[in-house]
């Protein structure tokens, strides 16, 4: 079964007004300390709040650039204005903002230490950091690398140069997308970053041609990709798996080369997305196992190694759950009434979540996915038949519809979390 979006978004309407039908008593008030601003812990913040508990938001950025529709900034469709949102709306709600950057954790204390030697107590804390990279995981590849051959995989500074790379490409240049194996943040990414980089070389560049070297035998949502790349982009798209050569082995960014099993390249423009693992307070904290990501109670986020510190997004492995915006703002809900339901001292219940995952291959040509998961024995698991894929050979008045519902999301998921 596929959900439309009409069952999507009318399932998230109405998990959102269950907790907000209570107030927090005095005695059942408590501090909740939240670590990372983004779409997870921007949403579980206010919420918490609205439900009457005393929450400090921490996150070193004033403003948020979001990784959803940071793509149509590459493919000239949108600026970065398009995507910076500040959170100044949160202290309506009553969450306190501090702009600083949590830097320990004492979990027998329950303080969190941020750089200058502040901290602040908690009785439950929730880490919402994000994503980092595995330094030396791509040998050649680190911080120094990255300012040569941009990753863009945190949106801000990194798309900016991307995207001035390509402005000052040549036309008939080579752009090298290089995604890492999964798990990773937003899996069909980098695809639609093709797709969307290939609107603007058809444009601008016609000569020009895009070759993804993938660390992956297959991708998220591969035909529905391949076959707009060939009604879109007929021959301006070239797709490499490892057992054709795609495995990009080293990067040598002085000499501007990218290494592969078979052949070294030098692009024009060389995208390289590394291996990640949770945000690097995560590690800190001691929730991160030896994978890099946080194992949690897929019931009230929990962490399954340090008890009263929750983690949600990008970060947290629950389970059957991919890293994308809408599984952050659906975990942040399930986590905001778990905490507030052990503050009752109540039982978290099992939730049922939604993941939907809007992509575009051009500003009026999208599709979509969409997940179902269930809770059992603390972990989540895919419903089968709840969810589905947009179906191929779509007439194109489908595909601009979903490139409209993908807008319309992003326009009501960041009025959501950040107002």
């Amino acid at each position: 079964m596929t959900y439309s979006r009409r069952q999507v978004l009318a399932t998230g309407a109405a998990l959102a007004t269950l907790p907000f039908a209570r107030s927090a008593r005095a005695q059942d008030r408590g501090r909740v300390v939240v670590v990372g601003g983004g779409f997870g812990g921007a949403t579980a913040a206010r919420w918490l709040a609205r439900m009457g508990h005393a929450v400090t938001l921490v996150d070193r950025d004033a403003t948020y650039l979001t990784c959803p529709f940071s793509n149509t900034v590459l493919g000239g469709v949108n600026d970065l204005a398009a995507i910076t949102h500040d959170r100044a709306a949160l202290e309506a709600d009553g969450v306190t903002l501090l702009q600083g950057e949590a830097v320990a954790v004492d979990p027998d204390a329950r303080r969190v230490t941020l750089a200058g030697e502040d901290s602040l107590p908690y009785d439950r804390l929730i880490l919402s950091p994000g994503v980092d990279f595995r330094q030396g995981a791509l040998p050649g590849y680190d911080t120094a690398a990255s300012q040569i051959m941009p990753h863009a995989w945190k949106a801000g500074t990194q798309t900016a140069l991307l995207r001035a790379q390509l402005e000052a490409m040549e036309d008939g240049g080579l752009v090298v997308i290089a995604p890492p194996a999964n798990p990773y943040r937003c899996p069909p990414g980098p695809y639609e970053r093709a797709s969307l980089i290939a609107h603007y070389l058809k444009s601008a560049k016609p000569a020009s041609r895009i070759l993804i070297l993938d660390a992956k035998e297959k991708f998220s949502k591969q035909p529905l990709w391949e076959e707009a790349w060939d009604a879109l982009y007929p021959g301006m798209i070239e797709w490499r798996p490892p057992s054709l050569g795609g495995r990009v082995t080293e990067i040598r960014a002085s000499e501007g080369t990218v290494v592969t099993d078979f052949e070294r390249l030098q692009p024009a423009v060389a995208n390289i997305i590394p291996p990640q693992k949770a945000g690097d307070i995560a590690e800190v904290a001691g929730v991160a196992d030896a994978t890099g990501w946080c194992p949690v109670n897929g019931r009230s986020f929990e962490s399954d190694l340090v008890p009263g510190i929750h983690v949600i997004g990008d970060a947290c492995m629950p389970g059957a759950m991919p890293k994308s915006a809408f599984s952050a703002n659906a975990q942040a809900k399930v986590t905001a009434a778990a905490i507030d339901a052990l503050f009752r001292g109540e039982a978290p219940q099992s939730p049922k979540l939604i993941n939907t995952c809007y992509s575009l291959a051009a500003p009026d040509y999208g599709f979509t996915v969409a997940g179902v998961y269930g809770e059992a024995d603390g972990k989540l698991f895919d419903i089968e038949e709840a969810g589905g894929l947009s179906p191929l050979a779509a007439p194109m008045e489908t595909r601009r519809k979903e490139a409209d519902y993908a807008r319309d999301w992003y326009a009501r998921i960041t009025t959501e979390s950040f107002g």
